[in-house]
């Protein structure tokens, strides 16, 4: 069964899950939850004492967080109230009060904040600001901020205070100006997400990734306040302000939001380190890759592909471009690419034919995409591709981030821009370098008759560009540009599909049991490179 997967409501992802509970203490699993209590056995619990306004500015924020960076780390204790006994069941039953919305009061406002609600897995709070005239405000919220429906309603106090709350969402006239639709929500950890004009809710970015992917433990920093500048009437963006504290490090982050077509975050982190990391995760992208045309044998399913996203693509600093069809491997799989001052790399879903996934429900085809456009100099690095197994489309098993080179260690700090783009991200047609459409993948050898098995069969669909517009007898002035690691290359065959302006090229690929192949393939021809580069990594079981 599909699944829409919204933050505030449905079962939360294997990875969210993870970083909820790391934030609140481990749990066994939901049913260790405390039992029950009614509202008036357990009181509501005493707000977190918070300064009702403070002069404001990043660079206040940021010395703040260099401080703290140099103490230990200090953990929120919230006495146990009504918001401990809350369980998932509980938890879907209670939604904000759109007439509650923040900044709705703002004449000509563009911009709506609805929080969301402290309880079952995000059990410490996050406090929210409003900056005004460089003035920082607490913004209150209680019980009647919010709507607690059928069963939650025995169990929550009327007009108790809340210590804080689980994060929030911001609303904008996205697709319509008399409706304010979801635009940005910031909940879990250091998560968030966002949409472009007609997206629906797919991938999602962190703040920060630390020892993701590595034999030591991941630890998930958390944004624990938030600085919302108060938006002008008709004003076409929003900055955000957010705390970051973790074991290992503190931060100061800065979004800057202009929704659109194509929402664009343009974001400073400013990071201290009170230890030394192993691994550094910048501009963490995480989204769900379960079956596509290569790996649809292994699912019994009614729909030709599920996924968030089916690719990484990286522009490198000369302008070369690289596609990774993203997979679901057998086993845990990792992917370095090793780059000098990248002009970005995303997840994509490229693929927007309903059709091709046949869902109703979850609406694939509207997932956004998201590149990380690097501003500045990020210097020498790798991005680095973690791929892990499930068979589940609950479980965001893909994760994309910048690793920079040399090691992180205590006392540092460290700043990076960047700016994220989120919506269909279509191709640029006016690049003339074909791109990849697809790639599918079965058994080697020919078809319809008995092969030799361990070869493994890749069909990569090269679409547009000059060689989209040359004619099928133009192969003889075309080159197959491959390389292979581990493995090797039986045949390889470059045709024309008639009618279209695509060219397919066809690898048998071969390689001894429990190999991991790394392949790469282009088209050249002409004195120039007439494609991007495809990129793939193949487990032999």
């Amino acid at each position: 069964m599909s699944v829409a997967r919204p933050l505030s409501a449905s079962l939360l992802t294997r990875r969210r899950l993870i970083a909820a509970l790391s934030a609140g203490g481990a749990l066994a699993c939901t049913t260790a939850l405390p039992r029950m209590a009614f509202a008036q056995e357990t009181p509501a619990p005493a707000p977190v004492v918070a300064a009702p306004q403070q002069a404001f500015s990043f660079d206040a924020l940021s010395e703040e967080m260099r401080v703290l960076s140099t103490q230990p780390p200090v953990s929120v204790q919230i006495p146990e109230s009504f918001l401990s006994g809350l369980t998932y069941d509980d938890y879907r039953l209670i939604r904000f009060n759109p007439e509650r919305a923040r900044f709705a009061e703002i004449e000509g406002a563009q911009f709506q904040l609805h929080a969301f609600h402290m309880g079952w897995l995000f059990k410490e709070p996050v406090l929210l600001y409003e900056i005004n005239d460089g003035q920082a405000r607490i913004m209150g919220f209680d019980t009647d901020d919010f709507i607690y429906e059928r069963e939650a309603r025995d169990h929550v106090p009327e007009h108790a205070q809340l210590p804080g709350v689980a994060g929030f969402r911001l609303h904008n006239p996205l697709n319509r100006p008399d409706i304010f639709d979801e635009l940005v929500a910031f909940q879990g950890a250091s998560y968030f997400r966002a949409l472009g004009r007609g997206s629906a809710y797919g991938l999602s970015a962190r703040g920060l990734a630390v020892n993701t992917g590595l034999p030591v433990a991941e630890e998930f920093p958390r944004f624990t306040r938030f600085y919302i500048e108060r938006p002008m009437g008709g004003a076409e963006q929003i900055v955000v302000h957010a705390a970051m504290e973790s074991a290992s490090l503190t931060g100061a982050y800065r979004f800057v939001i202009t929704p659109g077509a194509e929402t664009v975050m343009d974001v400073t982190a400013r990071l201290f380190f009170r230890s030394d990391i192993e691994q550094l995760g910048v501009a963490p992208l995480t989204s769900m890759f379960l079956f596509a045309e290569r790996n649809r044998h292994e699912f019994d399913d009614f729909r030709p592909n599920v996924h968030d996203s089916d690719g990484l693509g990286i522009v490198r600093a000369d302008g070369d471009m690289f596609w990774r069809p993203l997979s679901n491997p057998s086993r845990l799989a990792s992917s370095y690419f090793a780059e000098t001052a990248p002009k970005s790399f995303g997840l994509y879903q490229r693929d927007r034919e309903f059709d091709h996934y046949q869902d109703a429900a979850a609406f694939y085809e509207k997932r956004p995409s998201c590149v990380v456009e690097p501003m500045g100099d990020w210097g020498r690095g790798a991005i680095r591709l973690v791929e892990i197994p499930s068979d589940l489309e609950v479980n965001d098993n893909i994760v994309a981030f910048w690793v920079p080179e040399g090691a992180v260690k205590a006392g540092e700090s460290r700043e990076f821009a960047y700016r994220l783009r989120w919506g269909d991200l279509a191709y640029d047609e006016r690049d003339d370098r074909a791109h990849v459409l697809e790639t599918r993948a079965g058994i080697g050898g020919v078809s319809g008759v008995e092969n030799t098995e361990g070869t493994r069969k890749f069909v990569i669909d090269f679409k547009g560009g000059m060689l989209g517009n040359l004619p099928g007898d133009a192969g003889d002035a075309l080159k197959i540009v491959t390389t292979v690691t581990n493995g090797e290359i039986e045949t390889q065959t470059l045709s024309h599909i008639w009618g279209t302006d695509i060219w397919r090229l066809v690898l048998d690929v071969a390689a001894p049991k429990g190999a991991t192949v790394e392949l790469s393939a282009h088209i050249a021809g002409y004195g120039r490179k007439l494609t991007e580069t495809w990129l793939y990594q193949w487990i032999k079981a």
